[in-house]
């Protein structure tokens, strides 16, 4: 990478993502995480180093929600832009229930990186999903693998068991065992964890098996400082605010002003999810149980975006519900606010702006904060803070000097630290000022992305060479990603079994023109077994490995599957089903241990009159969805109905691109004529078995005289497969 601008891929699958208008707060997974990698992927776009940044999320198109997340691209500049990539189906859902169509996300992102012939720098994933995407991407592309948390499962698993939830409720709401495991592999595989905060490592990383194995690095998120400027500007003349922003702050006066008797008070301004972690109860109760406090300022509650709490997910609704329940119980109609909604890019800013010109006060007394976004936006207009003493606000307060931490299961000592900032006015001037100018020296994305930069850069050259994740000899993604024709051959009988000199000679072609096409096997063995062979006879590392007669596939690696495919093939199969059903009919013998795989059951089976009907009969009464290949009068294989060699092969030419007119394929028996079927290329070699008779005359299947290797080479001289 040195010397050369980078072409950075970002990946935050879930949620509402937009560059403008964000809905952060709309719902639990349109929070903090959708601005931090906007902003993030922005800033770094600007950078000379840097020659694009794409972002990519999930494309919706749902009547629920707006039909800007439809878009598929969205230009932000001409070196930042939105990719939005379709993944089970096009209704918005929430990130528990993305994770069986991610492998339909990652297949789609190869997709668009061929037809974009741009293979990417640096893949960073937010989020697990995210993250999981990215460590995919990286295997196939051998390139760096950077991962971003936000927020991790197994904290919030100990938080839920905590709170009561039983295991089985959790796992099956949140999926968050599944969840969990993902973290462990994106933390054995990432080059790079950037992390908020250093508790974040300690706390939170420290908790799982892996926390050792990647290296970290602190970042603090950025801030938009344009956006974000103090409060006292508005009071000079030579200082010019736009129209968009004076209506944002008439229209942020107007809607507090209707719940409050005294809208002059000092205002303290609490804003964040509806979330039973975010303690919005607590703070209510602080603030309800102190008159002094209630005799002092205005308490405005921005608890995300509603319009029906009926409709809305049961722990959003049940923290509303609560909020009005105290407000209720502590009598604070004309004291506190509880608007509906707010427009975060320009209504958040003016609020914050406003409350501290009333000489009010920030409060986040979470549970838990990993780091605490809106506190240092706060902090940025001039607001003191008032901050739980768990996770990112520790830093922030040691950095900027500019509130107090509170215990946030204290209730009295909530109220207590607000009133302190609220009536010392000395002291509310001293956070104010601090906080301004803590917030220019830390808390930048400038600052961010010089370290983020500096970081990324000690991924390449040498440093790189021991990467979890990297092939870097050759990695097979940017290998297929030039590749528009491929040699795939069935192994027994058609590329072994000849004459030596034969296969030498196809060794040869295949070595000399390794530039011009890939070279791939399609074999009924396992994937051992295969390996084996080739090696045996010597035969070149194929780039492609479909095994177990389609029911597996490899890349040049062999711990590299293709896990796309096997979560394409899993639907509806039912391999136990399958084998019990089949129980009873003796002329079935099931094959050694060795040649059963997930997905495919092997039997023994002579030729008997109806067999194969009975054994359909079998499978078809009880609704099984399967796929049978019979061949050489002996071998019969039950495969997932989505599998087959020729599927196999159909579902690379998809994913990679590789049209199907440029793709010869070579068998000898049963088990190839599914593959030798269809726009594909097809080579008979002329050792083949009768079974194969029927296909004669078919268009676009080649019957050569010569046998085994000699057959391929036949076949690709009739197919002028080779230029010159």
């Amino acid at each position: 990478m040195k010397n050369k601008k980078l072409y950075i891929q970002m990946f935050s699958v879930h949620g509402l993502l937009r560059y403008h208008n964000m809905e952060m707060g709309r719902d639990a997974d349109t929070g903090g995480q959708i601005k931090y990698v906007v902003e993030l992927a922005e800033e770094l776009s600007r950078r000379k180093e840097v020659e694009r940044v794409d972002l990519f999320t999930r494309l919706i198109q749902d009547k629920r929600v707006s039909a800007d997340y439809g878009n598929e691209i969205e230009e932000v500049s001409k070196t930042f832009r939105i990719v939005r990539t379709r993944c089970g189906g096009t209704k918005y859902m929430r990130k528990e229930l993305l994770w069986p169509f991610l492998d339909e996300y990652i297949d789609k992102t190869i997709k668009f990186i061929r037809r974009s012939d741009a293979v990417p720098d640096i893949v960073h994933g937010h989020y697990p999903d995210g993250g999981l995407v990215a460590l995919r991407l990286s295997r196939f592309f051998g390139v760096p693998f950077v991962f971003t948390g936000h927020s991790l499962g197994m904290n919030k698993k100990q938080k839920l068991l905590a709170e009561g939830m039983k295991e089985a409720d959790i796992n099956k709401k949140y999926f968050i065992d599944h969840r969990i495991g993902v973290e462990e592999e994106v933390l054995e595989n990432a080059d790079l964890i950037v992390t908020s905060t250093h508790q974040e490592i300690r706390r939170q990383y420290g908790l799982y098996a892996n926390h050792d194995k990647p290296r970290y690095s602190v970042i603090p998120p950025g801030l938009n400082l344009d956006t974000f400027y103090p409060y006292y500007y508005d009071l000079m003349d030579e200082f010019k605010k736009k129209e968009e922003q004076i209506q944002a702050r008439a229209s942020v006066m107007e809607e507090l002003n209707r719940f409050f008797l005294h809208p002059d008070k000092p205002l303290v301004l609490a804003l964040c999810r509806p979330d039973k972690r975010k303690n919005i109860s607590g703070l209510i109760m602080a603030f309800g149980r102190d008159r002094e406090l209630q005799a002092m300022a205005n308490l405005a509650v921005f608890a995300g975006i509603r319009k029906n709490i009926a409709d809305m997910e049961e722990n959003e609704r049940d923290v509303l519900t609560e909020m009005l329940l105290l407000m209720d119980r502590y009598d604070l109609y004309g004291k506190m606010a509880i608007p509906k909604k707010h427009d975060f890019v320009l209504e958040v800013p003016e609020l914050y702006r406003y409350t501290a010109s009333l000489g009010g006060v920030f409060v986040n007394v979470a549970l838990t904060e990993p780091f605490g976004l809106t506190l240092i936006e706060a902090s940025s207009c001039g607001l003191p803070i008032v901050a739980t003493n768990d996770g990112g606000p520790q830093d922030i307060i040691k950095n900027c000097r500019n509130g107090l931490l509170v215990d946030a299961t204290d209730i009295e000592a909530i109220a207590a630290a607000v009133k302190k900032c609220v009536s010392r006015r000395d002291l509310w001037k001293e956070y104010s000022v601090n906080g301004i100018n803590g917030v220019k020296k830390h808390y930048t994305w400038g600052a961010h992305s010089d370290k983020y930069l500096k970081e990324i850069k000690k991924l390449s050259g040498d440093a790189y060479k021991d990467s979890p994740v990297s092939f870097k000899k050759n990695p097979v993604g940017k290998r297929l990603t030039r590749l528009n024709r491929f040699l795939i051959c069935d192994i027994d009988d058609t590329l072994i079994g000849g004459p030596e000199k034969d296969l030498g000679r196809l060794i040869g072609i295949i070595q000399d023109n390794r530039d011009e096409f890939g070279f791939g096997v399609a074999t009924g063995r396992n994937l051992d077994a295969a390996m084996g062979a080739l090696r045996k006879n010597r035969l070149p590392e194929p780039d492609i490995i479909i095994s177990s007669v389609g029911s597996a596939i490899h890349y040049r690696d062999q711990r590299f599957p293709d896990l796309g495919w096997l979560a394409h093939i899993s639907s509806k199969w039912n391999r136990d089903k399958i084998q019990e059903l089949l129980k009873g009919l003796p002329f079935l013998k099931l094959q050694e241990e060795e040649a059963q795989e997930r997905f495919k059951l092997s039997y023994y089976m002579k030729p008997g009159k109806d067999r194969l009907t009975m054994v359909h009969d079998a499978l078809c009464s009880a609704s099984c969805r399967y796929n049978i290949i019979y061949s050489q009068d002996r071998f019969l294989d039950i495969l997932p109905f989505r599998a087959s060699k020729g599927k196999a092969i159909r579902y690379l030419s998809y994913k990679w691109e590789i049209p199907q007119s440029g793709i010869m394929v070579c068998g000898d028996s049963g088990n190839d004529e599914e593959m030798l079927r269809g726009r594909l290329l097809g080579v008979v070699v002329g050792n083949y078995k009768p079974e194969l008779e029927k296909l004669k005359g078919l268009k676009g299947i080649y019957f050569a005289g010569a046998e085994y290797a000699a057959g391929i080479i036949e076949g690709l001289g009739h197919y002028k497969f080779i230029e010159g």
